[in-house]
């Protein structure tokens, strides 16, 4: 049995079909695909910067206490 309306579906379905831009799809699978690069570069910048960060508070942390290079002779001194 032959459906005019189902026809007129198949129809409309060929034409978006034969009218659907490759180079728009790209474009946006693209610019979604360096958007997620972008953001995981940045928050590996900010990662190591952190890590760099920590390591020179620990490097440093040593030299926070004033060290005393003279030993006690203060004996002669009297």
């Amino acid at each position: 049995m032959h459906d005019p309306f189902e026809k007129s579906l198949r129809e409309m379905l060929n034409a978006e079909s034969a009218e659907h831009d490759d180079q728009a799809c790209l474009g946006k699978v693209l610019k979604t695909a360096n958007r997620q690069v972008g953001a995981g570069d940045l928050l590996g910048l900010v990662g190591n910067w952190a890590s760099a960060f920590m390591m020179a508070i620990n490097n440093g942390s040593a030299h926070l206490k004033p060290v005393r290079r003279s030993t006690n002779n203060h004996s002669d001194k009297a």
